[in-house]
């Protein structure tokens, strides 16, 4: 989305007011909704006036193009400043990332380095990768730039940093080579970088056709897996996503029984949590040391499994792919790396048998090191037992040095960290600024049926693209299906159609089947995977009583074990069981809303929670 977009002369006529950072400011609450910090604007007006500067030679055209603020197709990420124009025919694009760093430090890891921020030191990406980076996911997203041969030409400046053999060390040079970094007394370097690919003014639109050019279909983690067990590099790994892979990579290389390492990673959906986590395994393999990937659900290792026939022999997979209770007999210290992904889902004792000690324990016995992947605001069971500070405190009793990190980039719902707001503001699991869906950073398509039957349909016709919409539910339905494969859940004379729950059939390779979009999925089938559109029927256990979101966890059906145990829980500690019923349901609703990567639509059983849903929408 383009946020500022202007000439060179209209650009250096805004710096001339000397108010580029509350013009800037206005331009991003116009697009987006979104207010800026007084520290961001001061950063704008800092950087912008540098960069002025150094584009104001009068042989860089006056008409080439400036876009400030520009954000990537379907992630959350902005490039700060980008140039646009031609040399010859060829359109050509500047991508510069701005940075007010006086100072960095090297570290191990590739492609990252350390700098002081407002609250201390922190490790982040190294500005050529970066750039490198943003770079590389614009030409990953966005087929325009590759059909019409835009070329781009990413680099860094860092207009306040005094060279030294830091920021420019040979350790770094794959991305400088890939990304110039420019530092405060490159002002003429980066001139003539800019120079040599801008010699004419951009009379074509160069940045609206790429921002209004044809997206590339969105790449799922389960299609892209047979090319990344093989080593392949499918996604690009943006900031926070990169440190937390290296920080994962340098721990588990440098564990050892004396020297325990446990990371814990918390990331909302869609913050590349799994992606990390599957680049993470393949590569520890790659180099000797024994890893596994592990989930307390089946449903993500079914999928795996299945795209990965033919590729491995199916033990080896299964040995890859593994459920968060076999360690329950394991010898200590057996397994180099244990990558837990959905941590938030596991559980203190293993299976209906409640066998083993501890699952958390028992993973951080087994293995030297481990990292687990946590959103605590997808817990939906009132078994789900990982949480951060279990895991902490487990980790420290046993001697096991503890490392945390967050994922905050966005992919998920379009790249809109606006819409998981919103969802979180209407479902009212906390108070967010994001009131507005008209207002999201990208085009999120979001919708409200009143029957139900036609949001089936358009599930349907969303499906017939690439096998990627499917419905899921509450779980407020009973599930005859199972004991009677020909009853239907889903009956026609409160839905105007037939359906079964999802475990029916297809059980876990429900989400990819090109058959089991006749299914209804549910959260266990759904959480950690994702579709292009989800639609998702909201039964009574969460109704909206006059603007007050309420749960009501007996509309459950009595088959579901993800409440088990509430009636008496709530007459023994109802202060502990109320709370936490009402987070099981809102969580539940929130994981299945977020399923989708470019549309969620929905139905409410209840009348009024339709029209709640409905106002917020306005």
């Amino acid at each position: 989305m383009i946020v500022y977009n202007k000439t060179k002369e209209d650009f250096s006529n805004d710096i001339l007011t000397n108010d580029i950072g509350n013009i800037i400011t206005s331009h991003i609450l116009e697009k987006t909704g979104n207010k800026v910090s007084p520290n961001e604007i001061r950063s704008f007006e800092n950087s912008l006036s540098y960069m002025e500067r150094v584009v104001s030679d009068p042989t860089i055209p006056i008409d080439c193009g400036i876009s400030i603020e520009y954000h990537l197709p379907q992630t959350s990420k902005r490039v700060d400043f980008i140039i646009t124009g031609k040399d010859g025919d060829q359109e050509n694009v500047i991508i510069i990332e701005l940075k007010q760093w006086q100072h960095a430090d090297i570290t191990a890891k590739d492609g990252v380095v350390k700098t002081r921020f407002q609250f201390g030191e922190s490790e982040t990406s190294h500005p050529s990768y970066q750039a490198w980076s943003y770079a590389a996911l614009l030409t990953s997203f966005n087929a325009t730039v590759d059909e019409e041969s835009i070329s781009l030409y990413p680099c860094a400046y860092l207009h306040n940093y005094v060279p030294d053999n830091n920021i420019t060390n040979e350790f770094y040079s794959y991305y400088i080579d890939k990304a110039p970094v420019f530092l405060k007394p490159d002002a003429v370097k980066l001139r003539e970088f800019i120079k040599k690919y801008i010699k004419q003014g951009d009379d074509s639109n160069i940045m609206f056709r790429i921002d209004n050019g044809k997206i590339k279909p969105t790449k799922s983690l389960a299609d892209s897996l047979k090319s990344m067990i093989k080593g392949n590099k499918e996604f690009i790994m943006i900031d926070d996503q990169k440190v937390v892979y290296e920080t994962a990579l340098q721990l588990a290389l440098q564990s050892h029984e004396k020297n325990k390492n446990v990371l814990i990673v918390e990331g909302g959906p869609g913050t590349g949590k799994s992606v990390v986590a599957i680049n993470l395994l393949v590569e520890l393999n790659r180099r000797g040391k024994m890893s596994q990937y592990v989930t307390k659900t089946s449903a993500p290792r079914d999928v795996y499994f299945e795209k990965l026939k033919g590729q491995k022999r199916m033990t080896e997979l299964k040995s890859l792919f593994v459920g968060s209770g076999t360690f329950i007999n394991a010898p200590e210290n057996v397994i180099n790396t244990l990558i837990i992904d959905e941590a938030h889902r596991l559980t203190e004792k293993t299976g209906f048998l409640k066998r083993g000690d501890n699952q958390i324990k028992e993973i951080l016995n087994s293995s030297l090191s481990s990292v687990f992947f946590i959103d605590e605001n997808q817990r939906v069971s009132v078994d789900d037992y990982g949480e951060v500070y279990v895991i902490e405190e487990l980790a420290k009793k046993l001697g096991i040095t503890v490392h945390k990190q967050k994922l905050e980039s966005q992919f998920r719902c379009n790249g809109s960290d606006g819409y998981l707001a919103w969802v979180d503001h209407i479902l009212q699991i906390k108070e967010t600024a994001n009131y507005d869906l008209s207002s999201l950073d990208y085009e999120f398509d979001f919708k409200i049926f009143d029957d139900p039957k036609k949001l089936q349909e358009a599930i349907y016709k969303k499906n017939e693209i690439n096998n990627k919409a499917r419905l899921v539910a509450g779980y407020c339905w009973k599930w005859d299906s199972k004991k009677d494969p020909s009853a239907y859940d889903f009956k026609e004379e409160e839905f105007g159609f037939n359906m079964r729950w999802n475990m029916t059939d297809y059980g876990g390779k429900w989400i990819i089947d090109p058959n089991s979009v006749s299914e209804i999925g549910c959260i266990h089938t759904a959480q950690g995977l994702e579709v292009d559109y989800v639609g998702v029927i909201i039964g009574n256990d969460l109704i909206v009583r006059d603007g007050k979101v309420l749960v009501n966890q007996s509309e459950r059906d009595s088959g579901d074990r993800t409440v088990f145990g509430w009636k008496k829980g709530i007459k023994e500690n109802p202060d502990y069981w109320k709370p936490l019923l009402k987070t099981i349901v809102k969580n539940t609703y929130r994981t299945l809303m977020t399923r989708g990567m470019k549309g969620c639509y929905i139905y409410c059983s209840d009348p009024e929670t339709s029209r709640y849903f409905k106002k917020m929408c306005e």
